[in-house]
């Protein structure tokens, strides 16, 4: 017997009164990063939503990820002429698919039985960067990866750090494991983090309450949440995925509310409003304040606070420190397994169904990573292309250049063709192979790679392919004979591969004409001429020390301080800046005459504008480390165009002092 649900949107104090104001406004964009939707269900059928292509091996309409996404994305959108209505059904709506389904868990005839495989951070960060380039003013995330330290993979934080650039909202799950602890994205300090609580404003059982959350995170009702399934059903789940949406969804509608009243949307300022207006421990006593977070969702207080405010209240906003390389973990996932991963932010709910199908409510998800792994959001791979109509994806990326087989018989194919005794995995003797069988490069997948973690295929097409895979095996004799460490791969994403590994990733088309390798010491002589004799003096040996290691300082910071995938305008301008010889050199020449280091490097969109142009200018700040007191710091600028798929520097190098 079938027994009916709730469909009603959960008791939402304010939420009347904010919905008498705006039921959210067209130009406000949602991005929900999670799984497969069915757009065709009645209360998304109408919904302003694209849904983007996404990078993974194994998508599926019906399984757990699907149920999750489109539960997740109808909180957030679910159109008011259905039985399901939800928060802000005008609103644009943005998916961007994370997660997919993992191996099945109990009878292979419940669609739904099955674990939701994790999502990379690498793949994450990619997800992030692609809503962000359509338009995302807020950025759903419902899931995380459990972390002992709160730290993330620096691509991740680096594209959280563009989101804070750009003003643009993620609101991250907080985790149903019950503890004192942190998952990641939510523990990144400009994240606004959702536990859950239940209709009486008491937090849930399972919902984490780690130290950052407590100035960061809110709480929202997140037990048995009506949303959505494939196929038409409703079902209702509890977590912290589903208290999440309620957030996103109230904060678009709070971003709705400032474009009605005349002002600009300001997700920054929605953000500030939510936390300031919480309702905390000494508002509503509650056993253990620490669980609250910062407090419970106040939606009259935050509607009060955008009415008087136009602008942010806290424009202080900073990522925490992050780590470079991932550690390693005792159980690591399959198909990445130097990747941490997020997963979704399930709980094992109490669900009751209202379709035909016999359809159960979405299982507890798989169990996290190891703690002590703080890089991950569970692995499934996202689209950095985008969907049917969308433009080509720019791409400036840097990195080491790496090849793969994709298949066992493809390499052992190579293998055969090698020889009696051959290792194709040995890159020297691939190398001599491919420089006397040049034709084979075509049928191995080459990869760009940061820190031996592949980031994209390469894959030349077209009548000069030939000449760009004869650059590729170029480029990999030179890291193996002459330690070059970097190469740039410009181009176009055109498609995915899957490596031997599992691993999906975007194919990058490349430009012939930008593609470079280089090494460090070639950079450097390149900015501060040749070495100096032995017969030179001291003096002129300290002061040619000081240049290189200047020039160095600046490479090494492009290279792992502010590494990236190439992406964004902001991306592709600093990576063009790290082959750009010519800039560099005149600015180094200017700073070492004048005995100063380098102490900052940001881009900022530039004043410079030509017809389809999109300038940005590359900032560098010196300092003079002997005066640091007496004398102002000197900035100098440049222009670089990244309209077209090869980056160019426009106009001349400027200068001046700052205080």
């Amino acid at each position: 017997m079938s027994v009916a649900i709730d469909t009603t949107t959960p008791a939402i104090s304010g939420l009347p009164d904010l919905w008498a104001e705006t039921l959210g406004e067209p130009q406000i964009c949602v991005a929900v990063l999670d799984g497969w939707v069915d757009q065709s269900h009645p209360s998304l059928a109408d919904a302003q939503l694209t849904q983007l292509k996404p990078l993974l091996p194994n998508v599926s309409s019906q399984g757990s990820a699907a149920q999750h996404g489109t539960q997740v994305t109808s909180i957030i959108l679910g159109q008011h002429h259905s039985s399901l209505k939800g928060l802000a059904p005008q609103c644009r709506g943005l998916v961007v698919p994370i997660f997919t389904d993992g191996k099945k868990e109990t009878l292979a005839e419940d669609p739904f039985s099955g674990a939701i495989a994790p999502c990379s951070q690498l793949d994450l960060a990619r997800a992030i960067l692609l809503a962000a380039n359509h338009g995302a003013h807020v950025i759903n995330i419902s899931g995380g990866q459990l972390t002992a330290s709160g730290e993330a993979d620096l691509l991740l934080a680096n594209a959280v750090r563009h989101c804070i650039d750009q003003n643009i909202l993620i609101v991250a799950a907080a985790g149903n494991d019950g503890c004192n602890c942190l998952h990641i994205p939510g523990a990144l300090p400009s994240v606004l983090t959702v536990g859950a609580m239940n209709a009486a404003g008491l937090p849930l059982d399972f919902s984490n309450w780690g130290e950052s959350y407590r100035t960061q995170g809110i709480l929202a009702v997140g037990e048995n949440i009506p949303g959505a399934i494939p196929g038409g059903g409703i079902t209702t789940n509890s977590g912290t995925s589903y208290a999440t949406a309620v957030v996103s969804g109230i904060a678009a509608l709070l971003l709705s509310l400032q474009v009605k009243r005349g002002q600009a949307p300001n997700p920054r300022a929605v953000r500030d409003a939510i936390l300031q207006s919480a309702i905390a421990c000494d508002d509503e006593p509650a056993p253990d304040c620490r669980r609250l977070l910062a407090g419970r969702l106040n939606v009259r207080g935050a509607m009060s606070i955008i009415g008087q405010l136009g602008e942010p209240m806290n424009d202080n906003l900073e990522l925490a420190t992050i780590q470079s390389e991932p550690r390693e973990t005792s159980n690591p996932p399959p198909t990445q397994p130097q990747i941490p991963a997020v997963q979704a932010a399930t709980y094992s709910p109490s669900a009751l169904e209202v379709t035909p199908q016999s359809v159960q409510s979405l299982p507890a998800s798989s169990q996290l990573p190891n703690q002590t792994n703080p890089g991950a959001i569970m692995p499934a791979a996202c689209s950095c292309g985008g969907g049917n109509g969308t433009p080509a994806q720019l791409v400036y990326a840097l990195g080491e250049l790496g090849y793969d087989f994709g298949t066992e018989a493809r390499r052992d194919s190579i293998q055969q063709h090698m020889g009696e005794g051959a290792n194709p995995q040995d890159p020297r003797q691939l190398v001599h192979y491919l420089n006397e069988n040049p034709s084979d490069a075509e049928a191995m997948i080459w990869t760009l790679n940061l820190d031996a973690t592949p980031i994209y295929a390469i894959q030349p097409q077209g009548a000069y392919a030939d000449r760009a895979y004869a650059r590729l095996i170029q480029f990999l004799t030179e890291q193996l004979t002459e330690g070059v460490e970097r190469v740039s791969i410009p181009g176009v994403i055109v498609g995915q591969a899957m490596l031997m590994s599992g691993q999906v990733v975007p194919i990058i088309l490349p430009t012939l004409r930008c593609m470079y390798s280089w090494t460090t010491a070639a950079l450097i002589e390149a900015v501060c001429g040749s070495p100096l004799a032995e017969s030179a003096s001291d003096q002129d040996r300290e002061v040619y020390g000081e240049r290189a290691e200047s020039v160095s300082n600046f490479l090494e910071r492009v290279y792992y301080e502010l590494r990236n995938l190439g992406i964004t305008s902001q991306e592709r301008a600093i990576n063009y800046a790290a082959t750009n010889a010519f800039n560099i050199e005149r600015i180094f020449e200017f700073a070492m005459r004048e005995e100063i280091d380098l102490e900052g490097i940001e881009v900022e969109r530039s004043p410079v504008s030509r017809p389809g142009s999109d300038c940005w200018d590359v900032k560098l700040t010196f300092f003079h480390p002997r005066r640091v007191f007496e004398q102002a710091r000197k900035v100098y600028r440049f222009t670089v165009d990244v309209s077209d798929v090869c980056p160019v520097s426009v106009g001349r190098v400027r200068s001046w002092f700052v205080r």
